[in-house]
């Protein structure tokens, strides 16, 4: 049987939150879910607010395997601050994998 595209992002998913102690990346998940650009910045202000311990860099780090191990992520760097979206296509797989996580 074939493997689709969705279905390798779903088990990276499924395992990416399985190393999650602490609940954040499903917090960020969630965030760009619901949709918007954001830029590490708001991502960290976000994480804050929801009381996070985490570092500026360490939410840059977080951010970037996201968009590099997961792929999920589409980038912006032509501004001044590199801008992330969560790509339309995985919008439901994403969706499926945190409601039944």
């Amino acid at each position: 049987m074939l493997e689709t595209i969705e279905d390798r992002v779903k088990a990276r998913l499924i395992k990416y939150l399985g190393r999650d102690d602490t609940g954040i990346r499903e917090v960020v998940l969630k965030l760009f879910l619901d949709g918007g650009t954001f830029t590490t910045g708001d991502v960290y202000k976000h994480l804050h607010e929801k009381e996070f311990d985490v570092s500026y860099r360490g939410v840059s780090a977080m951010v970037g395997l996201m968009n590099t191990r997961l792929g999920i992520l589409s980038i912006d760097v032509t501004g001044d601050h590199n801008l992330y979206l969560l790509k339309e296509d995985y919008k439901p797989v994403v969706k499926s994998v945190l409601d039944n996580y």
